[in-house]
Formats: structure tokens, C-alpha cells, sequence
């Protein structure tokens, strides 16, 4: 039976774009198999510590396990300060295990099995060409952060998304609307060939 492991990440709550994506992805998940389950978790709401001695092994193993039982791992990764939070920060602290998550003599990957979907979003313009093109530390980090895991992000943005609350940005509408609206196509393609009929 498939099964999902759905990870938000925004404090903004019903305001959060990312959580609006996962959402929409969990949908479209849900819709490509139905008898599927689902294990969801809000670093925002119940934060996992940061990487200690005392916090280290037993909450690895764990989380290590939420992923291997899981077919597709759907990650809400919002842009803080041109980061990834903290929490997903400390998430990954906790997956990449020597001797669980990889082998350290072959420095293969033990969750490479597993389908890893990454829905970014961002306030303000981060591209080619753009002033602060390169200052998504948040994208650039993540994939060689799990690299080691196996791991592999296919990551889908949705940015300008601050456009419809800034006046300073109210000529940037168009492009944001056409950023949100390309998320979602992609998103609407991940498991299309599975859909029920």
C-alpha cells in the first residue's frame, strides 16, 4: 500500500503558501491512490530539537523510519531570511546517520527508493537575471544537505509570492499569478499517470 509522509514547515498558518501547495499535493497524491495512507507532520507546531548528544539517536532513528516507510516524502519549504527554517535544518540534522540513512565504507544512500518532492516558496523574485539572483540559500543547500541519504529533490517554487500583500511589489502581480499558477501545473503532473479512474 502506498504510503505518503506529508512535512510542513510555514509558521504563517492558513496564510502560508507553502502549506498551500503541500496541501494541493497531498490532494493530488490522494486522488492517484486511493487506498493510500498518509503520516503528516508540522515542524512548525511540534519543532524537532536541534542535533545533540541527547537528542541524537533515538529521534533519528525514528525519523529514519518515517521515511523508509514511505513512498513519497512531500516537504514545504518555505524562504526565511534566504534560508531554509531552522526546523527543516534540524530534520535534516537528524536523517543523515552514518550506518542508518548511508553506508560509510560505500557512502551509498539508504532512502534513495524513496520519492522526494520539495514544494518552495519564496516572497519575493530569486531567478536568472533578478537583483538577488543566487540568495535561495534554501534550494542551493538542501539537495547536497540529503545527498548522502540517497535522497534526490524534485523541487517545484512558487515565488513572489509577497506581490498581493506589498504595494511595493503591486506590478509584480502578473508574474507572481503566473509563478503560482506554473507551481500547481507541475504539481497537477507529478502522479498523473496514476490517477484513478
Amino acid at each position: 500500500m502506498a504510503h505518503l509522509l506529508h512535512i510542513d514547515s510555514s509558521v504563517r498558518g492558513d496564510e502560508s503558501v507553502s502549506r498551500r501547495l503541500t496541501a494541493h499535493a497531498a490532494d493530488r497524491w490522494r486522488a492517484a491512490h486511493r487506498d493510500g495512507t498518509v503520516t503528516y507532520r508540522d515542524l512548525a507546531t511540534d519543532p524537532i530539537p536541534h542535533f545533540t548528544p541527547e537528542s541524537g539517536a533515538a529521534l533519528s532513528a525514528d525519523l529514519i523510519a518515517e521515511i523508509q516507510r514511505a513512498d513519497t516524502v512531500l516537504l514545504g519549504l518555505p524562504l526565511y531570511n534566504f534560508g531554509a527554517p531552522s526546523t527543516v535544518k534540524s530534520w535534516v540534522d537528524h536523517i543523515v546517520v552514518q550506518g542508518v540513512s548511508f553506508d560509510p565504507e560505500t557512502g551509498t544512500g539508504t532512502l534513495g527508493d524513496t520519492d522526494f518532492v520539495v514544494l518552495a516558496s519564496r516572497g519575493g523574485g530569486y531567478g536568472p537575471g533578478t537583483p538577488r539572483e543566487g540568495w535561495d540559500h534554501a534550494q542551493a543547500w538542501l539537495p547536497h544537505a540529503v545527498s548522502m541519504t540517497g535522497l534526490v529533490p524534485r523541487i517545484i517554487t512558487a515565488e513572489l509570492t509577497m506581490a498581493d500583500v506589498h504595494p511595493a511589489m503591486a506590478d509584480l502581480r502578473p508574474l507572481a499569478a503566473e509563478s503560482m499558477s506554473g507551481a500547481l501545473s507541475a504539481i497537477d503532473e507529478l502522479w498523473a499517470d496514476q490517477y484513478a479512474a
